[in-house]
């Protein structure tokens, strides 16, 4: 459990540091939201959890985790939009208290945190936790959508962290990987 709120807490690390850039980011966000349809495709753990990224987005893991860390990490360019999943092993928590102790530690870091849903899923048969909220940070205000699952032996993280200047449209973007999702 440590390590999934360690890596997770580096994923929003990762993204408040981005939220300093002054980068100009309306024709990614342009860019992004016109090919999400086209996105490249994503396979894990040997082909049985398998997602689309929205163009633009590419395997960053090497510049943003350790090698061999249970962690893949997915950003644009300018690192404003991102897919972070983790791998580990199963540690038998209900995802519900996954999604509890996640929302507790974003909510040290952000008093103002608004949660917009804690709700179990379902895709194909399979249950997943999908944690959504809007967090603020250094001015800067990011959507996360986090989806807690199990696949056999594993435990499976994945967040999705984007630019919420435009609150609908970062939840529609979020929606539309989240909508790729396929679990065998």
């Amino acid at each position: 459990m440590y390590k999934l709120v360690k890596y997770v807490g580096m994923g929003l690390l990762v993204f408040g540091l981005a939220a300093c850039d002054n980068s100009d980011s309306t024709a990614a966000g342009d860019a992004a939201q016109s090919s999400a349809a086209s996105g490249q495709p994503i396979s894990l753990l040997d082909g049985k959890l398998s997602f689309s990224l929205p163009a633009g987005m590419s395997d960053m893991s090497d510049k943003l985790t350790n090698p061999s860390s249970n962690v893949r990490a997915y950003a644009d360019n300018v690192k404003q939009k991102a897919v972070i999943v983790i791998i580990n092993d199963d540690d038998a928590l209900a995802l519900d208290k996954l999604a509890a102790d996640v929302e507790q530690k974003q909510r040290a870091r952000d008093p103002q945190l608004q949660v917009i849903a804690s709700k179990d899923i379902e895709i194909k048969g399979h249950t997943l936790r999908q944690f959504d909220s809007v967090i603020s940070e250094n001015g800067k205000t990011t959507w996360s959508s986090i989806l807690f699952t199990r696949i056999g032996d594993k435990q499976a993280t994945l967040q999705i962290s984007l630019p919420a200047d435009n609150q609908q449209q970062a939840q529609t973007e979020a929606q539309n990987i989240i909508n790729t999702i396929v679990i065998q």
